[in-house]
């Protein structure tokens, strides 16, 4: 039908669009932009001719890591024990 339905309060209307001006010349990819962790989801694919065609395809979005935080316990001495702590959430 030559449009994206974005489902209700998915957030997706301005970063969702078709990589080629015109799907129905055999490509109806779509790219999402900006992609976010609440774009987890089971995207689907419905080509209509004389019958209905359809695929889904789930899309699993994960987040970036965070930059750790690491620090030494103990003396930086040689001989001595060291423990090389790091955390990151």
């Amino acid at each position: 039908d030559h449009h994206v339905n974005y489902g209700s309060g998915s957030g997706l209307q301005n970063r969702v669009a078709f990589v080629q001006n015109d799907p129905s010349q055999h490509d109806a990819s779509i790219r999402l932009a900006d992609l976010q962790v609440s774009d987890t989801g089971t995207y689907q694919c419905r080509v209509k001719k004389n019958t209905v065609a359809v695929h889904e395809v789930i899309v699993t979005v994960q987040e970036k890591p965070a930059t750790p935080q690491c620090w030494t316990e103990g003396e930086t001495t040689e001989g001595s024990s060291v423990l090389l702590r790091c955390y990151s959430r």
